[in-house]
């Protein structure tokens, strides 16, 4: 009897730990999920009645928006832009930064940091960096002899590439972080039998490491592609969807067509698409990493 007493009393506590954030989630998360799903059914302004269309939102979107076309093109760009580069240089600096190297807290601290700054923060010093007349970066490419600069900011060319330099500085330390977690999970023993047999670097690295690293490596990549695909704060801070929608990402639509153009039932059903896009991507990973992901 007190035993059960304990186990009531044990089970009302976590209950009443865990019921404000499920609460929380219900109504601010999946309670928003359900409204935009209904939503998207809907033809609403915010200031009249809402009026169902059926699916002709998404009818819109795929025929006669020419727009979302091109916002899917540069969302697209973004993630094949930034994602290979975020994993690549993470896992470069997480293979530095696990040796015993000088100052190695301090670099570690140095690459994380661009983390925690906000992105508004660091899209506006980046504003500045990538300015075309006095910028730092321009200065730099002036001082190597370059004698055409890029106006980075004001060129369809330039501006997608700016934002994507702007995304792997601010988010490569996380990646990094994932790395060396995985990378001092690997048992030291199997590099020091693998070098008595006469393994080099390379070798220890190819059939050793990247092996043992890849579940970390893949969820590096899903985690990676979920956040690209909804690239919007740099695009919205560092130039606002433009030069002529050169910077326009999926997200950025979404907001536009909410919040500037109160097309709320199209917002919806942008945003659904987008969902499965980004279902279907994680989907096709998760299908094809048993090829190369080994959990043992």
């Amino acid at each position: 009897m007190i035993e059960l007493t304990l186990r009531s009393k044990e089970t009302l506590a976590a209950w009443s730990f865990l019921l404000p954030g499920f609460v929380g989630f219900c109504v601010f998360v999946f309670g928003a999920v359900i409204v935009s799903l209904i939503l998207s059914f809907l033809q609403w302004d915010m200031l009249t009645q809402p009026r169902f269309v059926g699916l002709q939102n998404y009818a819109t979107l795929f025929t006669k928006d020419k727009t979302f076309g091109l916002v899917l093109k540069n969302t697209i760009i973004f993630v094949l832009g930034t994602v290979p580069t975020r994993v690549i240089l993470g896992l470069v600096f997480a293979l530095i930064l696990v040796r015993k190297i000088p100052l190695r807290v301090f670099f570690r601290a140095a690459v994380f940091f661009p983390v925690i700054v906000p992105t508004v923060a660091a899209a506006m010093v980046f504003r500045w960096i990538f300015n075309a007349d006095f910028g730092l970066l321009n200065d730099f490419l002036y001082n190597l002899g370059v004698s055409n600069l890029p106006r980075w900011l004001s060129e369809p060319r330039w501006a997608l590439i700016a934002i994507v330099i702007l995304s792997v500085w601010k988010d490569v330390g996380f990646s990094t972080v994932l790395f060396m977690a995985g990378l001092e999970g690997i048992p030291s023993s199997l590099y020091e039998a693998a070098q008595l047999d006469g393994a080099n670097s390379w070798k220890r690295f190819v059939y050793i490491t990247m092996p043992l690293l890849s579940p970390t490596t893949f969820f590096v990549i899903v985690i990676n592609v979920i956040s690209s695909f909804q690239v919007f704060d740099q695009a919205y801070v560092l130039t606002g969807g433009g030069p002529g929608n050169a910077t326009n990402t999926i997200v950025y639509y979404i907001y536009s067509n909410a919040f500037q153009w109160f097309k709320m039932g199209y917002a919806s059903a942008i945003a659904w698409v987008l969902f499965g896009i980004i279902f279907l991507a994680t989907l096709v990973q998760f299908r094809y990493q048993k090829k190369w992901v080994y959990y043992e």
